[in-house]
């Protein structure tokens, strides 16, 4: 009995045994694998198809050295670095196991005075101060052979960006020469200077616009003067920012270094926001800068630029508060959806929203050889109104609009080769100085470019300025510039297809993915232009009546008498009265009307969100028991 018991224990003691030995291989073995499951619509947490071709290129091994201070004392503060460090060290570990051993992970812990701390100051590595004093390192440096891109702090707020920011090193280690990229604008794009007054006053110096400061990390930035008379030769993508006032001169040096194959990307605008932020007058400032754009050379590829409207959209308009209206419309300020981009193309294909101020829109049919793509649209729910009385009053500019029932182009692409907007040459050359044969001037005046070539035109260029693409946020971390939309990764996704690698385009877009209701958008829209016709009406009959009180005012001949209400004035007064009274009854009626039918469908929405899938899964759960017991009840 004793010698029964015995082997009863000892089987039980081996049975636990073995079952953690094979919990304790299992756990091994699965986190040897690193199989994640991503749930997430657009595989946020998945390396893109992007990085997947960038590695694939690969034909001598990246070294990826990983710095984390792993060793750190525990405060609230490490505790979510290192949360956020373990998520950093997964997506490191997918790089290296998708790269199947071109990349060489390496990781260090720099604890103070050791090697590790050493190397890490030797790669650019930075530690964050931590309230307590302590160094904190979450860096990581990527090399390859002598080339050696560094990201000194993975900054937690930028998360979404990680991938980007790593597939990015490794990008440019591959390929360490950057090509040059040229930006001319009568703006401030570079920052500038202040003088010592204003200093004194505590005001800091202006900062360069973030698009250059992002763009300077895979390019040489150049600044190119609004009196030049030469593209540098060196310069592969010129951008253009609003280019007010350009001259003909410098028109012709951007003709020729498109003859010479270079490429072009233009912001043109047809009411500047930015231009006139540094106006004393308030008023003016509300009235925008006016158009730019590049006329001459439009003309000569067969494309008109609207400068002196802007496009209103009632789909894509944009909601914005301000002190007196919380639930302020702007039809002109436009947040497009993936219904007005490029769904086909790569600069487009992966954004969802963008968002364009008072911009203009294009037109016309490119001339013989040239090849247009339509990058950026407007819905059919749209028309053109005046610009700076948009912005000054949204709703004078709204007077009487009708949509015009087509869609607008507002960005476009012109593929082919291009011919020379000044056939006789540099302006300002004679034709007598041709025809006596002095083609001293002329002789380098290239009429058509050599190879085919690209132009990208958009019709805003307040859409790449800091303060509508970003907010600024504090944290013990740093500064946290939020992305609002996805202007400046379209902006980026441009240059580094004409410039760069296309494969960073689909790695970078995957950072602002914004997934609007479109059903809400839409019904908002159709309720907004019935509510649009109630407004017209009203200010259509408020008119009328004005118009006639002053024609009964005119008939009096008796000056002194003017201003003194007569019997007939004062019946149109009060039949503009109850007009009145009854077209606000109205405007609230379809007001309660459009916000009752919102909040249905927003509440219908989100209803269906939440108990779909666990309805699912107990419709599911019944199912199986049914089928069970019927399983049972056969047996």
């Amino acid at each position: 009995m004793q010698k029964k018991s015995l082997e009863t224990f000892l089987y039980s003691i081996g049975g636990v045994i073995a079952m953690a030995l094979i919990l304790v291989a299992v756990n091994v073995i699965i986190s040897s694998l690193r199989a994640r499951v991503d749930l997430t619509e657009e595989k946020a947490y998945t390396l893109s198809e992007g990085t997947r071709a960038i590695l694939s290129k690969l034909d001598t091994p990246v070294k990826i050295r990983f710095y984390y201070s792993r060793s750190a004392n525990t405060t609230p503060q490490t505790v979510f670095l290192k949360t956020y460090a373990r998520r950093v060290e997964d997506l490191l570990a997918e790089y290296k196991q998708v790269a199947n051993g071109k990349i060489i992970l390496e990781k260090y812990d720099p604890q103070p005075d050791s090697d590790a701390e050493d190397s890490a100051r030797l790669d650019g590595v930075a530690s964050a101060q931590l309230p307590g004093g302590e160094p904190f390192y979450l860096g990581i440096a990527v090399s390859q052979l002598d080339a050696k891109e560094v990201i000194p702090f993975a900054q937690p707020t930028r998360e979404r960006l990680l991938e980007y920011d790593i597939t990015r090193a490794i990008s440019r280690v591959i390929s360490p020469e950057k090509p040059v990229v040229g930006i001319l604008s009568p703006l401030p794009v570079f920052g500038g200077g202040m003088n010592p007054m204003m200093m004194q006053m505590g005001q800091r110096p202006q900062q360069a616009w973030a698009l250059v400061s992002e763009l300077r990390k895979d390019f040489t930035v150049k600044n190119v003067s609004m009196i030049a008379d030469k593209i540098d030769d060196e310069i592969k993508v010129l951008i253009v920012i609003h280019p007010k006032d350009i001259t003909e001169a410098l028109q012709y040096a951007i003709d020729q270094f498109l003859m010479r194959g270079g490429k072009l990307i233009a912001f043109l605008d047809a009411n500047s926001l930015i231009d006139n932020r540094n106006q004393q007058n308030p008023m003016m400032a509300q009235m925008g800068g006016g158009g730019s754009s590049l006329d001459k050379l439009l003309k000569a590829w067969g494309i008109t630029y609207e400068n002196s409207k802007v496009i209103a959209d009632l789909n894509y308009k944009m909601v914005l508060g301000d002190g007196s209206d919380p639930n302020a419309h702007r039809p002109t300020w436009l947040s497009i959806t993936s219904e007005g981009l490029n769904n086909d193309d790569i600069v487009t294909s992966q954004i969802d929203n963008l968002w364009y101020f008072a911009g203009g829109t294009f037109s016309g049919t490119p001339v013989e050889g040239l090849t247009q793509t339509v990058l950026l649209k407007s819905s059919e729910n749209s028309g053109l109104v005046e610009g700076f009385l948009a912005n000054l009053s949204p709703d004078a500019a709204m007077k009487d609009f009708k949509p015009s029932g087509k869609e607008y182009a507002l960005g476009i692409r012109l593929t082919g080769k291009f011919k020379t907007a000044f056939p006789n040459g540099k302006p300002g050359q004679t034709s007598e100085e041709v025809k006596e044969g002095e083609e001293s001037k002329s002789s380098d005046s290239l009429k058509e470019s050599k190879e085919e070539t690209t132009v990208i035109l958009i019709g805003d260029a307040d859409m790449i300025h800091d303060n509508f693409t970003l907010q600024e946020t504090q944290t013990p971390f740093g500064v946290w510039r939020r992305q609002l939309n996805a202007n400046l990764n379209f902006a980026q996704n441009a240059v580094e297809q004409l410039a760069g690698d296309n494969n960073l385009i689909a790695v970078r877009s995957r950072a602002t993915l914004n997934r609007p209701f479109e059903v809400v958008r839409k019904k908002e829209a159709e309720a907004a232009q019935k509510f649009q016709g109630v407004i017209e009406d009203l200010q259509k009959k408020a008119e009328a009546a004005q118009q006639r009180i002053n024609e009964l005012q005119a008939q009096k001949s008796d000056q002194n008498q003017r201003f003194i209400i007569s019997p007939e004035q004062q019946a149109e007064l009060e039949k503009l009265e109850k007009e009145s009274v009854a077209t606000d009854k109205k405007l609230r009626a379809v007001k309660k009307d459009l916000a009752r039918e919102v909040d249905s469908l927003k509440t219908r929405l989100t209803w269906w969100n939440i108990f779909t899938m666990p309805g699912l899964v107990t419709a599911g759960g019944i199912v199986l028991a049914i089928y069970k017991r019927k399983l049972t009840a056969a047996k």
